[in-house]
């Protein structure tokens, strides 16, 4: 079996699909009956003697094909375009080809939005809970992320009315941050990727408060601090004291009783006086 040809169709876009003939220029449609359907039960269009005979109520005001390669056109193509269709090609009767085609239709999804939400905080770090959310993509997606471009794990959920319906995309992370660090959330789906960027700052900087003394050093620092008290009052009591030299002076005589004060001498005239006489 020959392996299916594939092609890729964007939401809203135009796309063709090629049938397995293409007419020669010295005949014409009128000739031919040709079938496009899908998944082998749904007629999409048919043709007979150059003229359209069938077409889905659902491909309405979407399709045309070619008149000579027999490519059919699609646009804007959608999610439920999605399949596997077959052109049939008879002439008299006769079966010139028949061949399938694979149309694999993608949607974009919107960029990713980050939020974080902060569970817990503490000197030490910050918890937060990180939130990716991304919407209206095709096919299912797969959500990676990074912490500074060291990848992590998010626990992420889908949710699609259908196989065939666009996709909501939403990916969660609990993170112990410590720092600042950046935070990448990327959806990936059919060859295509969107990311966005975070910056995470830990919320809470307080100081630690000081750890008190032990009891053995408070101890000592009281012992310390009387010792020195003491010095200072036995250094006052003990230490001579500074006498003037003119003040009078207190003296014990030989008998009991007898004081003397040294008083400075007379002058000279005085003794002059003393010793005339």
């Amino acid at each position: 079996a020959l392996e299916k040809k594939v092609v890729k169709g964007k939401v809203g876009e135009k796309v063709g699909l090629p049938c397995c003939h293409e007419i020669p220029s010295s005949e014409s449609l009128h000739k031919y009956r040709v079938y496009w359907q899908k998944n082998i039960t749904e007629v999409v269009l048919a043709y007979s003697e150059g003229n359209m005979i069938s077409k889905h109520e659902r491909y309405q005001n979407r399709t045309e094909m070619d008149p000579w390669n027999l490519t059919l056109w699609i646009s804007p193509v959608e999610i439920l375009d999605n399949g596997s269709y077959q052109c049939v090609v008879q002439s008299n009767s006769v079966l010139v080809c028949s061949e399938s085609v694979i149309l694999f239709v993608t949607a974009d999804f919107s960029r990713p939005n980050i939020t974080a939400e902060v569970s817990a905080d503490s000197c030490e770090s910050t918890e937060m809970v990180i939130t990716c959310s991304s919407h209206g993509g095709f096919p299912k997606p797969k959500i990676s992320g990074a912490l500074n471009n060291v990848s992590v794990e998010w626990n992420a959920s889908w949710v699609s009315e259908s196989s065939l319906s666009p996709y909501n995309v939403t990916g969660k992370l609990v993170l112990n941050v410590t720092k600042d660090i950046n935070i990448t959330c990327s959806v990936e789906y059919s060859g295509s990727a969107k990311s966005t960027s975070l910056l995470l700052r830990k919320t809470n900087d307080c100081v630690v408060p000081p750890v008190p003394p032990p009891y053995n050093v408070i101890i000592a620092s009281i012992i310390i601090v009387i010792t020195f008290i003491l010095a200072i009052t036995l250094a006052a009591r003990y230490l001579p004291r500074h006498v003037c030299p003119h003040c009078c002076k207190r003296q014990d005589s030989v008998e009991e009783g007898v004081k003397e004060c040294t008083k400075a001498p007379t002058s000279s005239k005085g003794t002059a006086e003393t010793s005339s006489v």
